[in-house]
């Protein structure tokens, strides 16, 4: 089978609907890939969340994909529109590193765990069930959703790779 490499640059989003497909983000630290998928339509998305909240934006973005409180909604939305059925999504979520140590900085400088939180929260609120969370650490990741299968590897460099 030809294999469509499909990469998702920072607060890209995008779906897969073809056996083939392989949605990918590359080197992910503090951001966090979310992906949602349907087993039954074989329909899946893909969003690189990286700030957590949209008010953190300065004047009009584009990218709906860059903030977790529009992310995971314009994921919902996208995945549904192409044929997704929102009743069967399943999220998994990967990424969210401490990629700064700053000492005596608390949690506040810690935009990773604050991206996953809002990740979690915003797929609480859209009653979508978090299925698989490889999230935190000090290393980053890289993401590939096998729109086919389902299938989700995360590969981190010097750990090797693993199904999520």
């Amino acid at each position: 089978m030809i294999v469509e490499t499909l990469p998702v640059g920072l607060g890209e989003l995008k779906v897969g609907s073809r056996p083939g497909q392989v949605l990918v983000c590359y080197g992910l630290g503090s951001c966090v890939g979310l992906t949602l998928w349907d087993p039954v339509s074989h329909v899946g998305v893909m969003v690189h969340v990286v700030l957590p909240d949209s008010s953190l934006s300065r004047g009009q973005d584009s990218l709906p994909g860059k903030f977790a409180d529009t992310g995971v909604k314009a994921a919902i939305d996208e995945v549904v529109r192409a044929g997704a059925n929102r009743s069967r999504l399943t999220a998994r979520i990967a990424g969210g590193a401490r990629m700064l140590n700053v000492v005596g900085a608390g949690t506040k400088l810690d935009i990773g765990a604050r991206n996953a939180d809002a990740v979690r929260t915003q797929l609480q609120f859209h009653k979508i069930r978090l299925a698989a969370d490889d999230t935190g650490g000090t290393y980053g990741r890289t993401l590939q959703l096998f729109i086919d299968s389902g299938r989700l590897l995360v590969s981190t460099v010097g750990r090797g790779e693993r199904e999520l």
